[in-house]
């Protein structure tokens, strides 16, 4: 049998990704108790706000100047998921959309022909830590569906299903696993296509117990592997520390074997759509034509603009877990 082992990797920031992925980037930030306008309660002295990207105290600012997140910015060409295993962000948009999801809950959203919108972290709690730990993913969009309709979705963690097996639990954020699928894509997604057997998965495997990761259901996909967590895990005999990822041969079962502390790992996979790829910050064309096109209609047209108070907008500390959509239906959980 093959090496299932293809290459393995450090994780860098974003992580590395293969077709149909552009881009991964996993945020661990232990903010500190909160204060009453949800802005973290420590001094930011030091930080180069609007740019601080480097763990100081264990967490970062990002691009925020009082509560750290991502102001409003544009996307074209692709879609982002969005996974947030603990903390909150919220979100705004230039479609009117909004919502405030977290501990499980994962957003999808396709930009599609241009959207902006902002994704911000407020500090709820005053009493304690907020740790956020999130994940977000680039997928891309093929060249027929690089101008549909932005389109937002959510996928609470109420519904989306995980299959708990003897050693270790999966989250099926997209795929199906062991004839359990998950929650539909957004509608043009190129993971809605069944043959492109696209899969996000988070998996929990116990401390020193094995996990046999199924091979995928077609021989011509990409597959990924990133160890986030854990002490050590071990494929083919080879030992893997955490903050790698490994490139897996997608037709074999893989054996992978837990070390003395349980391991989490985020699986991407899917069919390539072998399409060129130009890229320049947010926006993700075919052609570098189409992305001064791009930069062009968003200098013009802002995407739609912005009809919120604040780029960096956050919505009231009462509002709790909730999804306002374009059309205005308005969804609490």
């Amino acid at each position: 049998m093959a090496n299932p082992i293809k290459k393995i990797f450090p994780l860098g920031f974003p992580w590395q990704t293969e077709d149909p992925f552009l881009f991964c980037v996993y945020h661990l930030d232990h903010y500190p108790k909160g204060k009453e306008d949800m802005s973290p309660n420590a001094s930011l002295e030091g930080r180069t706000l609007g740019n601080d990207f480097t763990i100081k105290d264990g967490w970062r600012m990002y691009h925020g100047q009082t509560i750290p997140g991502f102001p409003a910015h544009p996307h074209r060409g692709f879609e982002t998921i969005t996974i947030v295993n603990k903390g909150f962000c919220d979100h705004s948009d230039s479609l009117g959309a909004a919502g405030r999801f977290g501990e499980g809950d994962v957003q999808w959203m396709t930009a599609g022909r241009g959207v902006q919108h902002s994704e911000m972290f407020p500090m709820l709690h005053t009493d304690k830590e907020n740790t956020l730990e999130l994940f977000q993913i680039w997928l891309n969009l093929p060249k027929a569906n690089k101008f549909v309709e932005p389109h937002f979705k959510m996928l609470w963690h109420e519904e989306i299903p995980i299959v708990k097996i003897e050693n270790a639990q999966v989250k099926i954020i997209a795929g199906s696993y062991a004839s359990v699928k998950a929650l539909d894509p957004a509608p043009d997604s190129w993971a809605g296509i069944t043959d492109n057997d696209v899969a996000i998965w988070n998996i929990h495997i116990d401390a020193e117990t094995e996990y046999i990761l199924p091979k995928s259901n077609i021989s011509d996909v990409n597959r990924t592997l990133y160890f986030y967590e854990g002490d050590s895990i071990t494929i083919a005999n080879t030992a893997i520390r955490p903050n790698y990822g490994a490139t897996l041969n997608p037709n074999n079962d893989i054996s992978i074997i837990s070390g003395k502390k349980p391991s989490h790992l985020l699986l991407l996979q899917g069919k390539p759509i072998n399409e060129p790829i130009a890229k320049y910050g947010p926006f993700v064309m075919n052609t570098d034509v189409e992305i001064q096109k791009a930069m062009q209609e968003y200098r013009t047209t802002q995407f739609g603009g912005w009809p919120w108070p604040y780029t960096d907008n956050v919505h009231d500390r009462s509002k709790g877990r909730f999804a306002k959509y374009p059309d205005g239906t308005l969804v609490k959980k």
